[in-house]
């Protein structure tokens, strides 16, 4: 029987959970939908994000021949085989050749995609989950749009469990379906982001309670336990432990008290959200620790990126190397409130008229226009630096950053006072 993870796809755009960034009125896949005209495009992003269904959808909506592949184990015969089917066209406005895993396809199947793409004959959508700049072969990534699907959210996976539940109790045409407080959002926190798995999870569940005749379903943190064989995280009544534990993750690391921030690390990983932690640990390089210490986060990234390779349980590892580096850092939040500060001076300066000096100015007519004329080039100068207005009318004179105490920044203010004579 087909999974319930694909028996439950969206059937338009707006039922697609997450990915509000490319999906959405004025967003890039919405409009190619309005506009019905789909470009070449490689999907990049973790599994169980979407990028399936999103393609299928896409093809669906443009009234467009949908053709799947997999290139881990479909070879060159079998894309001939696909690119064949143009031939044979009928009824349909196009063809989508969906080619999951693209990265895994050597450079001469890659090669034999480009002459079609050239011509116009398909509409190649690719997925990945490595990073296409990187993995892809460049020809057919200069030629396609790079989209970035980004891990569903806890709240994104709830919400797809909680409709999972529903499409499960009419289908099986079951009564009720209760589960205890704290089974979905277990099954949320333990799915790394990934839609498909978490599916997959509550599937395993609830057909385990399922019996012929039975038209209730009742299901206990014990049954997502024992059919999981994962520990269940306790979730209090409102269902908010999983941010509350974040919370005082996060306030740990910025209070630069290793060993609480290592307890509520060891909370994390019981529940097995990855995806959660790891982009916590991100936000607090750059948030709490900054420009007092600016390669944390290059660290952070390093140790994140062996924890999505490793996973659990070796991820543990540069997960707890991550966190007391945080904590035992010097702490600085003087870039988010430098952008906090530029972005509610630009809320109130809604018009900024750029200098003309800083304006391009090379084309044709610049010249007669101002542009660029009275620009100084800082690197002719001594420090490379030469005193000239770079912000624009509205906002001259405000000041956004402001030096951190610390090292680090304190070093930086001393170089520059000395060098703009502001000592």
């Amino acid at each position: 029987m087909e999974p319930l993870a694909s028996r439950i796809r969206p059937r338009s755009l707006k039922d697609v959970l997450g990915q509000k960034h490319i999906i959405g009125e004025g967003r890039l896949l919405t409009s190619m939908i309005e506009g019905k005209s789909l470009m070449n495009m490689i999907f990049y992003g973790p599994p169980g994000t979407g990028k399936t269904t999103v393609a299928r959808l896409l093809a669906d909506l443009t009234e467009m021949r949908f053709i799947s592949l997999n290139a881990s184990v479909d070879s060159l015969k079998d894309v001939k085989s696909a690119l064949e089917e143009l031939n044979m066209l009928t009824g349909y406005k196009g063809i989508v050749l969906y080619i999951d895993e693209i990265h895994m396809f050597n450079k001469r199947n890659q090669q034999v995609l480009l002459d079609y793409m050239e011509k116009g004959r398909i509409v190649l959508i690719g997925s990945t989950t490595e990073n296409p700049h990187f993995a892809v072969f460049k020809a057919l990534v200069s030629r396609a749009i790079i989209v970035e699907f980004k891990p569903l959210s806890f709240r994104d996976v709830l919400d797809g469990l909680e409709r999972g539940v529903e499409f499960y109790k009419e289908e099986a045409g079951k009564n009720s379906i209760v589960l205890e407080k704290g089974c979905l959002e277990s099954m949320a926190s333990m799915s790394d982001g990934d839609m498909r798995k978490a599916l997959n999870n509550l599937e395993l569940v609830l057909v385990s309670k399922d019996r012929t005749g039975v038209e209730d379903i009742s299901v206990t943190v014990a049954d997502v336990e024992r059919v999981l064989q994962r520990k269940v995280m306790n979730f209090d009544s409102d269902g908010d432990v999983h941010y509350d534990l974040l919370s005082a993750f996060q306030k740990s690391i910025r209070g630069s008290d290793p060993d609480a921030a290592l307890a509520y690390l060891a909370m994390l990983i019981k529940g097995e959200d990855l995806i959660s932690i790891i982009r916590r640990l991100l936000v607090i390089s750059a948030e709490d620790i900054g420009l007092a210490y600016p390669q944390a986060i290059t660290i952070v990234k390093a140790c994140t990126d062996a924890a999505l390779a490793l996973g659990f349980p070796e991820a543990r590892i540069p997960l707890a190397q991550a966190v007391i580096l945080l904590a035992t850092a010097p702490k600085s939040n003087s870039a988010i409130v430098a952008i906090d500060s530029a972005m509610e001076a630009l809320d109130k300066n809604a018009v900024l008229e750029l200098p003309l000096h800083l304006r391009d100015g090379h084309y044709e007519g610049a010249k007669a226009m101002g542009r660029m004329q009275k620009y100084v080039y800082p690197h002719g100068h001594p420090n490379n630096y030469v005193k000239q207005e770079y912000m624009p009318e509205s906002l001259k004179g405000k000041k956004f950053y402001r030096y951190g105490d610390n090292k680090a920044e304190q070093a930086a203010k001393v170089y520059w006072d000395k060098v703009k004579g502001e000592e």
